[in-house]
């Protein structure tokens, strides 16, 4: 079976990382040809160079890179200027296709893109709440399934933990991962809680990781305070992760919250907003915490709790921990498989 996957975004987030763990998972499992239908300077292509029986097909925006594809192929819309993609390949070449649906965000009532997404094999969805929205969005809906995002699988490097320790020695280490999108990631509340913070509570120290549209303005929120540091975009996030004391994820909303599974894998207890998919993840009270979003003092009161009870934080991580085979990469693969098999038009 031909899977031709599209991915139209011009940078790396959370969504493209889940497209590489599937296709690098898919090539690791055999029995698949791939085909990524991507834009020419996409990170996400070279992140995927020299993948296993892999072609890429250069395509700009959702009127580029159609062509008529194998009779056992079948196109997999990984975003949204992806779906519309993919409508189009079937008006042109009949290619039936799978729409995967990452973002909270309602869609456009219009009629094409009602089209578009009537028009899908079939629907899947990362958490509950898209799910549900999903099968609201329209009269009648294709099936709709839900498939997890999964955590990423990393390569441990024993050196750099410890020379991290070191520079943060004696400091309890709250960190935040994700992109400096303030509306989105809400970080402000969380700099908000370093600041109430910082006098009463010296040892704490806050990590900022990620790079985005609101770096500057997030910097300036944070001038003065001596407990912030901005570390920027990094490539093996494990590697900070595994400092950490805490993992506070203050979003506003959020399809599924993936990076919270990074975080469980490598031990650390979370806080998290209860939007969107996060109670997907995290039951409050039983693996994690769960705080209102837009609330400061929520995040402040939740940390000073946590921090003063290390076997609350233990158990936490613990039960977390028990979970994670539900989010497995093999699992994700597996799942996907299972649909790509289903849905063969040779069948």
């Amino acid at each position: 079976m031909h899977i031709v996957h599209v991915n139209l975004a011009r940078g790396y987030r959370g969504g493209e990382r889940q497209t590489q763990i599937l296709i690098q998972g898919l090539s690791a499992a055999g029995g698949h040809e791939q085909t990524l239908v991507c834009r020419p300077d996409s990170p996400l292509r070279d992140e995927l160079d020299g993948t296993s029986g892999l072609r890429f097909c250069p395509a700009r925006h959702m009127l580029g890179g159609h062509r008529r594809f194998a009779p056992d192929s079948l196109v997999h819309a990984h975003d949204g200027k992806a779906a519309h993609w993919a409508f189009l390949q079937r008006l042109t070449h009949r290619t039936p296709y799978i729409i995967t649906r990452r973002v909270p965000n309602p869609l456009n009532t219009d009629p094409w893109t009602k089209s578009v997404y009537a028009g899908a094999k079939r629907l899947v969805a990362i958490s509950t709440p898209i799910q549900k929205y999903l099968q609201s969005y329209l009269s009648h809906p294709p099936p709709v399934d839900r498939i997890p995002s999964a955590w990423t699988p990393r390569t441990a490097d024993r050196e750099a933990p410890g020379s991290l320790r070191r520079s943060y020695a004696s400091y309890f280490i709250i960190g935040h991962v994700g992109a400096l999108s303030d509306r989105h990631k809400g970080q402000r509340h969380l700099i908000e809680a370093a600041r109430r913070l910082e006098v009463n509570y010296p040892q704490m120290r806050f990590l900022f990781l990620g790079s985005g549209p609101d770096r500057k303005m997030l910097e300036g929120m944070a001038e003065g305070l001596n407990n912030v540091d901005f570390l920027g975009f990094q490539n093996d996030v494990g590697l900070y992760l595994s400092i950490m004391d805490l993992f506070v994820f203050p979003s506003n909303y959020e399809g599924l919250g993936s990076t919270l599974l990074d975080a469980i894998g490598c031990g650390v207890p979370i806080i998290a907003s209860a939007v969107g998919g996060i109670p997907d993840i995290i039951q409050d009270g039983v693996n994690g915490v769960l705080i209102p979003p837009g609330n400061p003092q929520a995040i402040t009161e939740a940390i000073v709790h946590l921090y003063h009870r290390p076997g609350l934080r233990r158990s936490l991580a613990h039960q977390a921990a028990a979970r994670l085979d539900e989010f497995s990469p093999a699992r994700m693969v597996h799942s996907y498989e299972h649909l790509y098999r289903s849905l063969n038009p040779q069948l």
